[in-house]
């Protein structure tokens, strides 16, 4: 594991900038105590890194769980009751390991997983964009359309000009200048270039700023900065932990609770898994089982202390692999780091500007919404294109789960539609004798969904035409269609149209019965 730790210590820097306000801001955005967004990052790093199968996925409180976990919160009337059913869904979670369920994450297809890279991209540069501008009213971890300060993604945008920061804003033109020359420029110029990452230097940068302009016009005020909860001792650094309150665990809301997040995070955790195996560059395999049971592991060690629910989150995974990272000594690394910055330097990580973070997020979403993979994806054709798009606006509009589950449903659209298409082929040729004579060739499997394109072919033929119907390639032949050539038997008298049946055993003429024709032919 330690092979690679010239490439995965500074990757963990990076990621550590990233997840930093992240974790903050989604405690934030759930309503509940600041640490316990730390904690949750801590364990994801710790726990779920050294467990996991995953080599460049990272986990942590995940964006797309504030809206449930504010609600239960207030359902079950207390953080420590919360905390409990955060224990249990670890405990279904690992349930879900072991009955194999992670199996569901090779069934998402590859164009829902794109336009759920991109639009994540997106949300990340709508949703940074005013924290660029030192405008830091959303927190910064909220990436729901409708936010909680009351505003939308939109709306955001709109407000944030009345209320620019002129210190905040300057650092990040500044932090967002070195992040492009050093990616584009300086990391092909040397190697120690690549060893320290632009991000620190940003983060640096923006430290020594901060502290050069107090009292003067380009002071950065309180609101735009990090802020980790200081304790004043250890005793009172202890004193942020919470623990569950057993008491409930009879209740049935705290099971439903926990249900629901072992749900919700296992999808999101799976989702992750494949779009982060799609952007490694090594395109390794995360087991998904396994990685059920990591997340499970860590969200009952996090539940037990006063965290988060744990997911695997794809912008602190995608920055990563961006990063360089290789191995999970990253994701671990940056458990570490989370530690440090709480115990040893909060008041240090208070000083960095949170228009500095957002300019490295803004690198991050740029490259995972970069506007190439739109044309790849339109020259692709419409069958991948269609689903793309309508997962990108599905997430930008709505949530993650809501985009992909509309991109998924749009592609089993389009798949029924083609298997629609598809179930046979047809030559028609021309008439002799009088007689049209049409060929009709059944596909390797065919189902009911293929019910409608086969009926109408077979309703369109012409009296005294001439069928060969040719059933030699197809290995399933569902019931559905077999009743429907038994249905067309009596119309085909009816209209003079002669049916000569070609299988594997020979041609039948006009067959009196294609239900007992098939019961003696294997259809599967």
């Amino acid at each position: 594991m330690f092979k690679n730790i010239k490439n995965d210590l500074p990757a963990s820097i990076v990621v550590f900038f990233v997840a930093l306000p992240l974790c903050l801001g989604i405690a934030l955005a759930s309503g509940a105590p600041l640490f316990s967004g730390l904690i949750a990052g801590i364990v994801g790093g710790i726990i779920v890194g050294s467990l996991s199968g995953s080599s460049i996925g990272v986990s942590g409180p995940a964006a797309g769980l504030a809206a449930i976990v504010s609600a239960a919160i207030i359902s079950l009337e207390g953080f420590e009751t919360f905390l409990l059913a955060v224990v249990l869904a670890g405990v279904i979670q690992i349930g879900f390991g072991l009955l194999r369920f992670g199996i569901i994450a090779y069934y998402f297809p590859s164009s829902v997983i794109k336009g759920m890279l991109t639009g994540i991209g997106i949300i990340i540069i709508l949703k940074e964009i005013p924290h660029f501008f030192g405008y830091d009213k959303d927190a910064i971890g909220d990436f729901a359309y409708n936010q909680m300060d009351g505003q939308t993604t939109f709306t955001e945008l709109g407000n944030m000009m009345d209320y620019i920061s002129p210190g905040a804003t300057l650092i990040a033109l500044v932090s967002l200048a070195i992040l492009i020359l050093w990616d584009k420029v300086l990391t092909k110029k040397s190697s120690i270039f690549k060893l320290i990452q632009g991000p620190l230097v940003a983060v640096v940068l923006g430290i020594v700023f901060f502290s050069f302009t107090l009292g003067t016009d380009l002071e950065i005020s309180k609101e735009h900065l990090v802020q980790i909860p200081v304790p004043e001792d250890f005793s009172s650094f202890l004193g942020q932990f919470t623990f569950p309150n057993w008491s409930a665990i009879t209740t049935s809301g705290i099971w439903v609770t926990a249900f629901t997040i072992a749900l919700v995070a296992s999808l999101e955790t799976l989702l992750c898994v494949e779009a982060t195996d799609k952007l490694d560059p090594e395109k390794r395999v995360t087991p998904t089982n396994r990685e059920l049971l990591a997340q499970g592991a860590g969200n009952m060690v996090s539940g037990l202390i006063g965290g988060l629910p744990i997911t695997q989150v794809i912008v602190r995974s995608s920055t990563n692999i961006q990063s360089g990272g290789k191995s999970k000594l990253s994701a671990i690394i940056h458990g570490f780091f989370l530690i440090l910055a709480v115990i040893a330097i909060p008041t240090l990580m208070n000083k960095i500007p949170l228009s500095v973070l957002a300019a490295v997020l803004l690198v991050v979403g740029y490259k995972l919404a970069n506007p190439k993979l739109f044309v790849k994806m339109y020259r692709m054709g419409w069958k991948q294109f269609i689903p793309f798009i309508v997962t990108v606006i599905g997430i930008v509009r709505l949530d993650l789960l809501k985009g992909i589950g509309l991109g998924l449903a749009v592609g089993i659209i389009i798949i029924l539609y083609k298997s629609y298409q598809n179930s046979h082929f047809l030559h028609i040729e021309d008439k002799s004798n009088g007689k049209q004579k049409i060929k009709m060739t059944l596909a390797e499997e065919v189902t009911f969904f293929n019910k409608g394109a086969i009926l109408k072919e077979l309703d369109a033929l012409e009296e005294n035409s001439y069928l060969e119907l040719d059933v030699r390639n197809t290995r399933y032949l569902d019931n559905d269609i077999i009743e429907i050539l038994e249905d067309f038997q009596e119309k085909a008298k009816n209209r003079n149209i002669t049916i000569n049946l070609i299988s594997t055993r020979g041609t039948v003429e006009n067959p009196d019965s294609y239900i007992e024709f098939f019961k003696l032919k294997p259809t599967s």
